[in-house]
This record gives C-alpha cells, sequence and structure tokens, in this order.
C-alpha cells in the first residue's frame, strides 16, 4: 500500500487523468521505478483496479491533498515543479492565527448560507410531473443528491437506504427515479442547469469579491473507461482523450477560473463526430449570457485555428497550447542552441480560401526539464500578447474541479446517455453550491476571498444532507 500511495501521488502531481501515462512515465524511467519499489511495470488495469476499488474515497482524496500540498509548498520555495505552471499557487494562511475563525464558527455559518442556497437553487430544477402526485418532487432531489453524498452508490441501492435515512414519510424507489430522470432530454437537463446556476451567480454577485467579468477555461473530461458492449452507442460511448484502445462517455465545461469563484457555468455532452468548434461556441453561447467574458483558457486540444477566429471575431482573448509540428520543432531546436528561454513570433493559419487567421506564437523553455531536446519547450498560441500567458495557469484549477464533481457523482452502469449527463451535471450543480457556499461564508467572517477552500466539500456535504432531511 506504501508503494501504490506513492505511484498514486506521482500520478497526481503531474496531473494525468489516466494510469496510462503513468505506466508510460514508468517504463521510461526504471530509476525511479526501482525507487518506487516496483520490480516490473504495472500494468494498467491493475492500477486502475487499486485506485478505484482497493483505495476508498477518504484515501483517494488524501493522496490528491497531498500532491497538491507538494506543488504549493515547492513553488513558495522557489523548486520548479513537475506541472506547467506560471504563477504561485494560492493558499490560506496558518490556520492557527488568532484572526481565523474556529471551526464551529465556520460550520454554523456555512449551515444557514447552505440552507438559504439550496432553497433558491434546487427549485430550478422541475421533473414535470403533473399535478396530484403523492411523492413530492423535492423527494426525487433530495434522492439525487443523496446519491452524490456517498462513494459509489447506485439509484436503487440508494432508494433502499434513504428510506430509512429520510425524514421524510414517502420517498421515490429507485427504478422510479431512474424512469422520470431519463424522461428528461439533453436540453431540458442543461436548461434547469443554467437556471440554477444563475441563481447562484445572483447571489455571490451581491458580494464586492465577486466580478462578473474575467477568465473561463473551456475543457472535455471523460467517465470512468467502459468495460459493457457498447452496441448501438457508439456515437455517445467514445474514445478517450488519450487516444487509447478504451471508450468512455465524455462532458464538456465552461467554468469561471482567475479571481472568480470557480463555478461551472454550463456543460454539455460529446458525441462523435462533433467539431471542437461546435463545443465551444456552444459553451461560450451560454456563458456570455451569464458573465462577461475576458479571456478563454483551453487544452492543446482545441488547437484549431478555426475555433481561434472564432474566439477573436467575438473580441475574445485566448490562450491556448499548440502541437508542435515540423516547424515549431525546428525553431525549438535553433532556441536550444541558442540557449534561449523565451521567442515570440507572428503566424498566419490558414482558414480556406486565401484567408488566414493572425496569432502570436511564444516559445516558452520549462525549467529543469528531462529532456534534452526541442521537448524542453512549450509553445502557446494567443492574440492578447505574452503579458496573459501567467494566466494559463489558472487552467489547473479546472482539473482539480473535475476530480471534485466526480466524487458527487451517483454511480450507474446504465447506458441511457441523458441519464448519464444528468448525474454528471447534477455533481457540476454540487460543486457550484459548494465553492459559491465558501465564498459567502468567507466573506460574511472575514470581508475577503481566497481560493483555497475556508468551508470543505465534506462540510457542505453534511450540511446538505440535514437540507434534505437526510440523518
Amino acid at each position: 500500500m506504501d508503494t501504490l500511495f506513492r505511484v498514486f501521488m506521482l500520478k497526481e502531481l503531474h496531473g494525468w487523468d489516466h494510469e496510462t501515462a503513468l505506466v508510460g512515465f514508468l517504463e521510461c524511467h526504471p530509476e525511479l521505478r526501482e525507487q518506487l519499489g516496483f520490480k516490473s511495470v504495472p500494468n494498467q488495469s491493475t492500477l486502475w483496479r487499486s485506485w478505484h476499488e482497493r483505495f476508498t474515497g477518504e484515501l483517494r482524496e488524501t493522496v490528491e491533498t497531498a500532491a497538491r500540498t507538494a506543488l504549493i509548498n515547492a513553488q513558495n520555495a522557489g523548486v520548479s515543479v513537475l506541472r506547467d505552471l506560471d504563477r504561485t499557487l494560492p493558499q490560506r494562511g496558518d490556520s492557527t492565527g488568532d484572526s481565523d475563525p474556529d471551526e464551529q464558527t465556520v460550520l454554523e455559518q456555512a449551515g444557514t448560507i447552505t440552507d438559504h442556497v439550496s432553497r433558491i437553487v434546487f427549485p430550478a430544477f422541475s421533473l414535470d410531473r403533473g399535478e396530484g402526485c403523492e411523492i413530492h418532487e423535492n423527494a426525487y432531489w433530495d434522492l439525487q443528491t443523496y446519491l452524490g453524498l456517498r462513494e459509489r452508490l447506485a439509484a436503487n441501492e440508494g432508494a433502499r437506504s434513504f428510506v430509512y435515512e429520510s425524514t421524510r414519510d414517502r420517498t421515490p424507489l429507485g427504478h422510479a427515479h431512474r424512469d422520470h430522470i431519463c424522461d428528461l432530454s439533453i436540453s431540458e437537463i442543461r436548461q434547469m442547469y443554467r437556471q440554477a446556476v444563475n441563481r447562484l451567480l445572483n447571489e455571490v454577485s451581491e458580494t464586492e469579491q465577486f466580478f462578473r467579468a474575467g477568465i473561463v477555461a473551456i475543457d472535455i473530461t471523460e467517465a470512468d473507461p467502459f468495460t459493457g458492449d457498447r452496441t448501438g452507442h457508439e456515437g455517445e460511448i467514445i474514445g478517450t482523450k488519450e487516444k487509447t484502445d478504451e471508450y468512455a462517455y465524455q462532458w464538456a465545461t465552461v467554468q469561471l477560473v482567475g479571481n472568480a469563484v470557480p463555478i461551472v457555468l454550463d456543460t454539455r455532452p460529446v458525441r462523435k463526430g462533433e467539431s471542437r468548434l461546435e463545443i465551444v461556441e456552444d459553451l461560450l453561447d451560454s456563458a456570455e449570457e451569464m458573465v462577461h467574458v475576458d479571456n478563454v483558457l483551453m487544452d492543446r486540444e482545441f488547437d484549431s485555428q478555426h475555433v481561434l477566429e472564432m474566439l477573436s471575431q467575438r473580441g475574445i482573448s485566448y490562450v491556448v497550447p499548440k502541437r508542435m509540428q515540423t516547424s515549431e520543432k525546428a525553431q525549438a531546436k535553433r532556441l536550444l542552441q541558442q540557449d534561449r528561454d523565451r521567442y515570440e513570433t507572428d503566424r498566419k493559419l490558414h482558414l480556406g480560401k486565401n484567408e488566414w487567421h493572425e496569432t502570436t506564437l511564444i516559445y516558452r523553455r520549462k525549467k529543469n526539464s528531462e529532456h534534452d531536446d526541442h521537448r524542453q519547450y512549450s509553445v502557446f498560441m494567443t492574440n492578447c500578447g505574452s503579458g496573459h500567458l501567467t494566466e494559463y495557469g489558472y487552467r489547473w484549477e479546472i482539473e482539480s474541479g473535475y476530480r471534485s464533481i466526480k466524487r458527487f457523482m451517483a454511480a450507474t452502469t446504465s447506458k441511457n446517455f441523458g441519464l448519464r449527463f444528468f448525474y454528471f451535471a447534477f455533481a457540476c450543480l454540487l460543486y457550484s453550491i459548494w465553492r459559491t457556499v465558501d465564498l459567502l461564508v468567507q466573506v460574511a467572517l472575514t470581508g475577503e476571498y481566497e481560493h483555497s477552500p475556508m468551508v470543505t466539500a465534506d462540510n457542505t456535504l453534511t450540511l446538505l444532507k440535514k437540507e434534505t432531511g437526510i440523518g
């Protein structure tokens, strides 16, 4: 178990979403493999089972927290970190200081705010069951929240437990709950989600610490690899981002990052055949209805001249890593020979029909890189100058957010696309509620807001249990 803890902490330090990258890294570093205690490289499936089945939810969270703490302390000490971050990660001061509110005060304030927020947000969701139903609709949202409170809890098992733990006289059966959710269309789920998020934004916008303008990050995450028969669902259970032989459901999100509270503004499923341009346009349309967007941060999978041109046409700045092709590799080799750490050049990207998108390429040398060739450099594309490159470090927040979101998801083996998407969207909502409650508690108790949470996810889940009539 000691060896597994170390190797999974290594995975978290690098920010890898999949065990595949970890296996490849161990294969290329036999000395490190020996230091970790491996006589041979474990296969991907063994590592996956260890993480998802042998490690409890609490232990997985401990690994993630330990890795984050190591990254923060390393950067504060001026030590190069494994992740390509340009900024110092935020951290809260010494929690033992006299000026910090005690835990009981924080929980009491969080309880009051959670009660207020949940009563505002949850009514945005509706099953449209008609009148005269014996079981109140709120019981369905209570059950859905309950499923997210427990690790890997599915609807049938959760409904049976919910009967005993809820204070309600009547609660829905698992199959009835699932059937009602399956009746919702993707568009209905997204519409309800956006209504709920708008209500959250209205709450936080009353504070001076929230700004309805700033930076958003667009990214795609995926569920655990799908191991069943996907016949008839090939357009929904698509390949993984790392181009392995595995398949998974994929979801795209647009989230506030930077100085704003990290609320997930909108989410959508990713289907086979959809272009990155379609996905980005769709999510930006939603985001710009809620907040003023100045800058968009995206991963290199959105390295598309048509996406970049669309952003420029909207008057939005962007920072996107570029895949290194032959010309970029050649330039990086020249920079290496000249021992230069940074280089900028203008570039025209062909759009077709003699149309071009003008962008700026910024080459940046990685500190203490393990490579001795062009891979020492990263290349970014931007239309807003090199000064905005430091903002790209904010993307790290969305990756850590995904881990928390997946912690809030109910378990299911169903291949129903709508049900799968609803579970992810509802988890995004619980995550956004947590971060909203944390901001409001910080402002109420200290008058300031820092990204390092004062209210933990577990605090919020415990308080939501009370609000949903559980325990």
